[in-house]
């Protein structure tokens, strides 16, 4: 695709604030691009961009000059058109988490060399709706390019923006992401990293450092993306409760009051909040214990390498407006089929399993290798999944391509139903999951969402036929 002058005209039209969160220009906000007459057709560029971070000038690898890049914004049924040159130095590829596209199209094993280009075009599913986000994934190099600053987010309207109680919310995105300046660049991966899976200590919401958020409405409607390498964000607001309407891959059946939401890496969330007086409240990161390991193994450390005891972390703060009063909630959001395991056709169970003193991860006692194919599905069969934590550290299970239900963790039943392709796995833990295999044929993969731990072997190849 040539971009002439009248496609950069529209898609420059289209990098605003987006239009759900008038009046906050002092929040900031990735660029929105958004599809018109069913097409979102856009040109990015992977490429090393200066920006300030924090009140500090460095050198991001950047999607389309921003960070985070713009966000992309559609509907069922769209096609997208998205032209991606690479002007990394070294080779990168686009991966679109939570999408069930075809394989062909979002191709974990594509290596798109330098000053190179290559287009992705897909239609957008007509039963999809949710917040999802793109990043790289060539392996051996998710790690780096992600720190360094390659991730945007997705967002697919549907039937949840219909309902009254969320049509008249303000909605904004929140790109939860850390990182690590050394000399105004991405600090490199240091030997404990690549075991740890690394966090830096400048902790943003869509690049920024503790901003401030002046909500218009007492009702809104955050839609929250953890594009962190490794870090988890345990999330609580103060004097409110949230209330979860979606996970990964969609709507839940009504919302889900919560005190604390966990965000593991890769992993999103829609949540409403409720303000029920005037004030400032502060979104806060608690501590979490994600079993990572001290220099040498003797013993652990806590969340952002700290002692689990460490004091909750301000992620923003939200300033509620003048009297405040809150849409009601909504009593019911989806109509979700119950899932039934009897129907499966097959069962399988995979192990994760560390090696820190050789810093690999594996999956059934194998390391990634893109020309073996560890699991055979076959189109349209429903499967149970027993994913199982052997090792002494959180592991994020992701699977692209075929969004699944979790049943269980550790034999007890998973506390919503939702469509999700993250879902944490604790030290020892067992999660059960139902998979139904969409007719998306090709060779797909699943993985550790710590980065680190991809990159580093966790992870296999799913084929599906």
């Amino acid at each position: 695709m040539n971009t002439d002058r009248r496609t950069l005209l529209k898609l420059t039209a289209g990098l605003l604030l987006s239009p759900l969160a008038r009046g906050q220009a002092s929040f900031p906000a990735p660029p929105v691009l958004k599809s018109r007459e069913g097409l979102l057709e856009v040109r990015l560029k992977a490429a090393p961009t200066p920006v300030t971070v924090a009140g500090r000038e460095a050198r991001l690898w950047t999607y389309g000059g921003s960070f985070p890049g713009p966000t992309l914004r559609v509907r069922p049924g769209d096609t997208v058109r998205l032209e991606l040159e690479n002007l990394l130095p070294e080779s990168t590829n686009l991966h679109w988490h939570g999408l069930p596209i075809s394989p062909k199209v979002d191709d974990a094993f594509l290596e798109i060399p330098p000053k190179e280009t290559w287009r992705y075009e897909f239609t957008v599913p007509q039963d999809l709706a949710g917040t999802f986000w793109y990043h790289p994934h060539l392996h051996e190099r998710v790690a780096p390019q992600l720190f360094a600053g390659l991730a945007g987010g997705l967002v697919v309207e549907g039937p949840l923006d219909g309902i009254p109680e969320l049509r008249e919310a303000e909605e904004h995105l929140l790109v939860l992401k850390d990182l690590e300046l050394t000399g105004g660049r991405p600090a490199p991966h240091s030997p404990m990293d690549w075991i740890n899976g690394k966090e830096g200590s400048l902790v943003l919401v869509n690049g920024a450092l503790r901003p401030t958020l002046r909500a218009g409405k007492a009702t809104l409607r955050l839609r929250l993306l953890n594009a962190s390498n490794a870090r988890y964000f345990l999330l609580k607001l103060e004097g409110h409760p949230l209330y979860l309407i979606a996970s990964d891959g969609g709507s839940l059946e009504e919302p889900y009051e919560l005190s604390e939401l966990l965000l593991a890496p890769g992993e999103r969330a829609e949540v409403l909040v409720r303000f029920q007086k005037e004030g400032a409240f502060r979104l806060l990161s608690l501590p979490y214990d994600r079993g990572i390991h001290m220099m040498g193994g003797m013993g652990h450390m806590g969340h952002g390498g700290m002692a689990s005891g460490a004091s909750p972390q301000t992620l923003l703060t939200l300033v509620a407006p003048p009297r405040p009063k809150p849409l009601p909630l909504p009593k019911a959001l989806a109509k979700l089929p119950a899932p039934d395991p009897n129907l499966a056709k097959v069962t399988r169970r995979l192990t994760f399993t560390e090696d820190m003193m050789a810093g690999r991860f594996f999956i059934n006692g194998k390391t990634f290798d893109h020309l073996r194919v560890d699991l055979r599905g076959r189109v349209g069969d429903l499967e149970v999944w027993e994913v199982e934590n052997q090792g002494d550290m959180d592991h994020p299970f992701h699977l692209h391509t075929h969004p699944f239900h979790v049943l269980s963790v550790n034999g007890k039943a998973f506390p919503y139903r939702a469509l999700k392709d993250v879902v944490n796995l604790k030290a020892q833990e067992v999660v059960r999951l139902l998979v139904p295999l969409r007719d998306l044929p090709g060779k797909t993969v699943f993985h550790c969402h710590i980065v680190e731990h991809e990159d580093r072997g966790m992870m296999g190849v799913l084929e599906v036929g």
